[in-house]
């Protein structure tokens, strides 16, 4: 599903390496790591709403630009689901121009909050919830999800959308691109886990033939060194694909480093990931 059950090792590294302070790690996991402020940012108006799913009713949050339009973005959170430092992304997201949904994935399951202590939670807690999700749900949800963002007036009709995933999120981006190619332009991926299965059709990696998206993937260092071919298939399923992806390890960065909650949370690797997300919209989603 992911490797997020390393992230206990990947905190201990980080105090050990002194990359980051058991005060700072505190502070994280805690939600006290507010995000840089957006230059220019444009005023934005949110809500919380819910959503009608094959499947029952979803929660998430909306946060979208106060006046005109904007392309719509689809963010799925990782394991540790819809929760404040979630909801602090997209709405610094809205503030940079797009009309932004935060999604429940377990919303089968449990509204939010489905990990009370957010990113400190437990990995053995919410892993059940997790395995809940699978390729037909990714599927499902990315339709149902996609169609309300072009029901709202918030969302403009005449752009393509984006789609962003961390950790488990990535995969279920890779899937949403598939499950509506020709609304989605963009994907992003964040410490995703899992993207490259095998050979199996499924394999979030090689839903990509299906897409016509142009695609961001962030590594996390140690992610790499768990799995040192996964970039180099990726690499070779979209030149395959012919599809734009821009590839790259994080050096440094850790499972998880871009949450502002997160154990591992890593702000200038984070913001880095951040700036290529907006230059990834900038030129899809024009």
């Amino acid at each position: 599903m992911c490797d997020q059950n390393h992230f206990e090792d990947d905190r201990l590294e980080y105090e050990a390496r002194g990359l980051v302070t058991r005060k700072e790690f505190g502070g994280a996991l805690l939600g006290a790591i507010l995000l840089p402020a957006v230059a220019n940012a444009v005023a934005v108006t949110d809500q919380e709403v819910t959503i009608t799913t094959p499947d029952g009713t979803a929660d998430a949050y909306f946060v979208h630009p106060a006046s005109g339009t904007a392309p719509g973005v689809l963010l799925w959170p990782d394991i540790f689901g819809l929760r404040p430092a979630m909801r602090q992304m997209g709405k610094r997201l809205a503030e940079s121009g797009y009309a932004v949904l935060v999604v429940n994935p377990f919303y089968r399951t449990k509204k939010a909050p489905t990990a009370e202590a957010g990113g400190a939670t437990p990995i053995q807690q919410v892993m059940p919830m997790a395995q809940t999700l699978n390729e037909n749900t990714h599927a499902t949800d990315a339709k149902a999800f996609i169609g309300w963002l072009d029901q709202q007036k918030a969302v403009a009709k005449n752009r393509r959308m984006g789609t962003q995933g961390y950790c488990m999120g990535g995969p279920i981006a890779f899937r949403t691109a598939a499950a509506v190619p020709e609304r989605v332009g963009a994907v992003a991926s964040f410490h995703g886990g899992g993207l490259v299965r095998g050979e199996a059709p499924t394999s979030p990696h090689l839903q990509a033939s299906k897409t016509k998206a142009q695609f961001l993937i962030a590594i996390a260092e140690n992610d790499d060194a768990r799995a040192p071919k996964d970039k180099d298939v990726l690499k070779e399923t979209f030149a395959q694909a012919k599809l734009g992806a821009e590839i790259e390890v994080y050096a440094g960065a850790a499972h998880g480093w871009c949450p502002p909650d997160s154990r591992v949370y890593n702000e200038p690797q984070a913001e880095k990931a951040w700036s290529r997300l907006l230059a990834l919209y900038g030129k899809a989603l024009a």
